[in-house]
């Protein structure tokens, strides 16, 4: 596996959703779907899908929030009823690879960035973008943020 830090800009429209962090797995590809199923609405689409996650923070941070949606090219001055425009600008780790390792790859990548030295940043979203393959196999591409 590839690591490695970069500063990187997302400029996307999304749903919001909330639940137990147990209970992510499920809820935020239902949400995404909803997301998908109004994608003709979301002006300056691209079709790379994307998950925002509230880190958790500790054992007994039990619920967080998540946003789902779609990275956009330009800033969108409205937005479809029900959704969110949201920018950031941020300094991560990352690493990309099968979704069907996706837990892996968050751990790897959270053991490479403690080697690195470099320390999470927990008051900013945990980032994956999903990439479709031509043989129907998906990736996610997976920012972790850090401190400058």
């Amino acid at each position: 596996m590839e690591y490695k830090k970069v500063k990187q800009a997302f400029k996307v429209v999304v749903m919001k959703g909330r639940g137990a962090f147990k209970n992510f797995d499920k809820e935020v590809p239902a949400l995404a779907q909803q997301v998908l199923l109004r994608a003709n609405e979301i002006p300056s689409r691209t079709e790379i899908e994307i998950a925002f996650y509230e880190p958790k923070k500790d054992e007994n941070h039990l619920e967080g929030h998540y946003y789902v949606g779609l990275i956009v090219n330009n800033f969108i001055n409205e937005v479809p009823a029900g959704m969110d425009y949201m920018d950031t600008e941020q300094d991560y780790v990352t690493t990309r690879g099968s979704i069907t390792r996706i837990g892996e790859l968050h751990s790897s990548l959270v053991e490479w960035a403690n080697e690195q030295g470099y320390n999470r940043n927990l008051e900013a979203y945990i980032i994956e973008t999903y990439h479709p393959m031509e043989n129907g196999e998906e990736e996610v591409e997976i920012y972790l943020p850090i401190y400058s």
